[in-house]
């Protein structure tokens, strides 16, 4: 009998992460782990507990999630495989016969304290506080008598704990989302499909003049385009950071690996996250000198001029 493929995501059931897991494709024959942080969620992965994680990597309000990027920099075995995006909508709960007068403490994760912020300083402006794993742990907290008497919840919160709404539709941006990603540890990249995604993290050599530009122009001369670039500390002095790169394309498209070859020779460290599908199925446009043809017919050139050929077409 096959061994049950295992997937560790942010729980318990009921969360963003939840949801994303929903969308993989086969997750659901599968023994789904409830951790309490992605750090856990990717030790899992790294350890063979799991065979997937599911972890949140980019918000469309605020942006890159830090400790993901963190956490993915210092695992460089570990590969992306999927993107799931999933709309972002927040409701504020309370225990049994609570009301929105009678709120003083909220209990929340931070990424979405802070996507609640605005609405709760305009009707809720004297309110503390409290960390929370999750939301709907938040929400499991406020139930089960914890420091805070109401929590920001996902929607269906009401089937997963026995509180009351008390404020629907709380997020500052109705067209939020969060972005997740599948990682396992390991392995090829799933098959280009035209519409792919490459995630990188890499460092500058030092911190002279123009090095910034110099790692772009890796891409932007290869046709490269990038969605994401966010810069976070590497934490061994001040100053030095590490960034974050979201490249249109795959590892397979001949633009891409040309571009990685070039920052790997300008980059003291280099860590190829992976290509994967993208989630909207963008396909970007790329001019025909960026080809996949283009470079294998100069490639070709090359191989002609090194065995004594004429410099022709």
């Amino acid at each position: 009998m096959p061994e049950t493929t295992r997937y560790s995501y942010l729980g318990p059931a009921g969360t963003f992460t939840w949801e994303a897991l929903g969308q993989v494709k086969g997750a659901d024959s599968g023994e789904w782990v409830s951790v309490n942080n992605v750090g856990e969620a990717l030790e899992d992965v790294q350890q063979g507990r799991s065979t997937y994680a599911m972890i949140a990597i980019e918000n469309s309000i605020e942006g890159g999630v830090s400790a993901t990027q963190d956490a993915l920099a210092l695992a460089p075995e570990l590969r992306m495989v999927g993107e799931y995006m999933v709309p972002v909508r927040f409701v504020l709960a309370t225990r049994p016969g609570g009301s929105l007068e009678g709120v003083t403490t909220i209990a929340a994760h931070a990424v979405a304290y802070a996507q609640c912020r605005g609405w709760l300083e305009k009707n809720l402006p004297q309110h503390h506080h409290v960390p929370a794993s999750s939301n709907v742990q938040a929400a499991l907290g406020v139930t089960e008598g914890g420091l805070a008497d109401a929590a920001i919840a996902p929607p269906g919160i009401r089937e997963q704990a026995s509180v009351d709404v008390v404020a629907e539709d709380i997020g500052d941006n109705p067209n939020a989302q969060t972005r997740f990603v599948l990682v396992r540890k390991g392995g090829v990249a799933p098959e280009r499909t035209g519409a792919d995604k490459t995630s990188i993290i890499a460092e500058l050599p030092d911190d002279k003049p123009g090095r910034l530009l110099e790692m772009l122009e890796q891409f932007a001369t290869r046709g490269v385009n990038m969605s994401l670039l966010e810069s976070r500390p590497i934490g061994d002095s001040m100053g030095r950071y590490r960034f974050v790169i979201d490249l249109d394309g795959h590892i397979e498209d001949e633009r891409v690996a040309d571009a990685l070859m070039g920052l790997r020779r300008f980059s003291p460290n280099v860590i190829y996250l992976g290509s994967y599908p993208r989630a909207n199925g963008h396909v970007p446009s790329v001019s025909s000198h960026n080809s996949d043809e283009a470079f294998a017919e100069a490639r070709q050139w090359i191989e002609r001029l090194r065995h004594g050929s004429q410099n022709e077409a």
